[in-house]
């Protein structure tokens, strides 16, 4: 009975101790404070050492619950990716993936020999443990502080972050095996890194497409597709890793492929999944806050600010700059890349590999990591938002203008889903009354009642509107129906050739510059117009044609466009050929425009 009450009582802690971690998150999120520390602190704080008094140096199930988290991570991360928001930063972050982790590796090397007093070999090792950023640190900041990364700044980190992890795996593994069982050629080391990232990669994509496959023609019961996408998800790590292949990268790439085909239950995949990734890192920081020694950390505190001074200050940086040089990134944007690598639950789980292994000097390893982490969340995760404020590179977002979307899948068919929104008073769906053509209005909930579109007509604040719409365009519909700020002024600085406000209507436009819009059309704005176009949210710099002119998104303020630009088609194709006569007299009135602009 006795050993029973010892389960018990285990059992009993564990949840405390889980709860414990995810009531903390609500203070951790309100303050801003780095939550992954809160999480350490906690585990600290319950451990030996601390007040709760928790013997524990289980290392083995430290590592496999720290396996399990980080393949959720990925696979999370890379559900939620989509491809056509990094394909165009896919070269400059894998440099930063695997370039940029190697000489952010070799950088810090140096200073870790000389402070630890260890060999080249394992100083390298301490650099490769510390090299990688950690992808759930840097997106939770960014959105606790309430800030919305430049489209580009952000699909970079987001893309590095994701695919940085398996090469800094890798190279841990290599070194460790170096140290324990003997040197290995440069070529040899190279043929490993290029067996496991390409086999990673296959059992990835192949794993993700049979995953499609079995989502979309399997009939399983309501409520378990997303345990089965999850349970998957660790199916195709384990093949990889037992096959000698990245696992990290397989799982990645497998939520990349998943999360950009149309698929059953997608919406309730990606909710249970963010509540099983939430709670598998909580329970892995606690456990790596459990492991952590307060003594030994005290011992370790000096030589570890250094490794992380000469991390954060020159090793980081340098890597950004030397690998982003290719690349048309503005130095703004390379000294935040630069500053946001935090270090995460990453470094201190791959610090626990040469503690797995029984490695002399293996707790050094960890507590640096684990002094290094606590230092890049303190100071980087506290200054995140300044910096970017500083430096240009994000907008404020305002949470409280999201609206909740609802979507239900519609058994029998994978081209529709129904989306449902509460229509806010200042919504655009509201105030203008549009909405895309590839979305239809099915039916309206009123006072509780369900009423068609026609009897509800016309549809009031407080209503609850339900939309058909394809699923990969329903994240589209949230800007028709947020509520929206009013236009900002157009900033002078952005003022191109032939700028006009966003609230120019259609008809004022073809009557100032001759442009032939369609009738039903000319009472939309411009920036209704991008609304009603574009499949996605507007950005800076999406263009529309408008009959022999193209309509260019200068400026966005709250997911609208409130500055257009009117350019001439010269360089482009045309859908149809325009009459020269009416061409030059476009071209007239845009000249005579732009004087006026320029007069001013």
């Amino acid at each position: 009975m006795a050993s029973l009450d010892s389960f018990s009582i285990a059992i009993l802690l564990g949840a405390v101790l889980v709860m414990a971690g995810i009531l903390s998150s609500l203070v951790a999120l309100r303050f801003g404070a780095p939550l992954l520390l809160v999480f350490l602190a906690l585990g600290i704080f319950a451990g030996e050492a601390g007040p709760g008094g928790i013997p524990f140096n289980d290392v083995g199930t430290t590592y496999l619950v720290g396996s399990v988290a980080l393949a959720l991570i990925l696979f999370d991360g890379g559900l939620k990716t989509k491809f056509q928001s990094i394909r165009t930063v896919l070269a400059p972050s894998m440099m930063l993936a695997t370039v940029g982790v190697l000489l952010t590796a070799l950088i810090t090397a140096p200073v870790a020999k000389y402070a630890l007093d260890v060999s080249w070999t394992e100083s390298l090792l301490v650099g490769a443990v510390v090299a990688s950023t950690d992808a759930a640190a840097v997106f939770l900041l960014v959105h606790a502080q309430g800030l919305r990364l430049r489209p580009r700044v952000g699909a970079t980190l987001e893309a590095e972050s994701g695919t940085n992890d398996p090469f800094a795996v890798f190279l841990t593994l290599v070194l460790v095996e170096i140290l324990t069982i003997g040197h290995s050629s440069v070529g040899q080391v190279a043929w490993q890194f290029a067996k496991e990232a390409v086999l990673g990669g296959i059992v990835g994509l192949v794993g993700g497409r049979l995953v499609v496959l079995a989502l979309n023609r399997v009939a399983l019961p309501q409520g378990l597709h997303a345990p089965f996408v999850t349970t998957a998800a660790l199916v195709i790590f384990g093949l990889a890793q037992i096959s000698h292949a990245s696992g990290f990268l397989a799982v990645y790439l497998a939520g990349i492929i998943i999360g950009n085909r149309p698929t059953r239950a997608h919406n309730s995949v990606v909710v249970f999944l963010d509540a099983a990734t939430w709670l598998a890192q909580i329970v892995m920081f606690v456990l790596l806050g459990l492991l952590a020694s307060p003594q030994r950390l005290i011992g370790s505190m000096l030589p570890a600010i250094a490794v992380a001074a000469m991390l954060m200050l020159v090793a980081r940086p340098a890597a950004v700059f030397i690998c982003l040089a290719p690349f048309r990134f503005n130095w703004r944007e390379k000294v935040f890349m630069a500053w946001v690598g935090l270090r995460g639950a990453v470094a201190i789980f791959l610090a626990s590999i040469p503690l797995l292994v029984g490695m002399p000097k293996a707790y050094l390893y960890f507590d640096v990591a684990f002094v290094v982490v606590a230092i890049s969340l303190l100071l980087q995760g506290w200054t995140l938002g300044p910096a970017a404020r500083r430096l240009h590179v994000a907008l404020p977002r305002t949470a409280d203008r999201a609206p909740r979307r609802v979507e239900l899948d519609l058994p029998g068919q994978l081209e529709q889903q129904l989306v449902g929104y509460a229509v806010r008073p200042n919504s655009l769906f509201l105030r203008r009354g549009i909405i895309p053509s590839w979305s239809k209005p099915t039916l309206v909930i009123r006072k509780e009642k369900i009423l068609s579109p026609q009897e509800a007509e016309p549809v009031v604040a407080g209503d609850y509107v339900y939309l058909l719409a394809p699923p990969e365009k329903a994240e589209a519909l949230d800007r028709f129906f947020s509520d929206m700020a009013l236009t900002a002024a157009p900033d002078p600085h952005l003022l191109g050739d032939f700028m006009v406000s966003g609230e120019i209507t259609l008809g004022a436009l073809s009557d100032t510059y001759g442009v032939i819009v369609a009738p039903s059309e000319s009472g939309l704005t411009l920036a209704d117009y991008f609304d009603v176009h574009l499949d996605h949210a507007p950005k800076a710099g999406a263009t529309l044609p408008l009959d022999s002119i193209v309509l260019v998104a200068r400026n966005i303020s709250g997911n609208r466009v409130n500055v257009v630009g009117l350019r001439l088609p010269e360089d482009e194709d045309e859908p149809a050929p325009v009459p020269a006569s009416r061409k030059a007299k476009v071209r007239t009135a845009l000249r005579r425009a732009w004087s006026s602009v320029v007069e001013v």
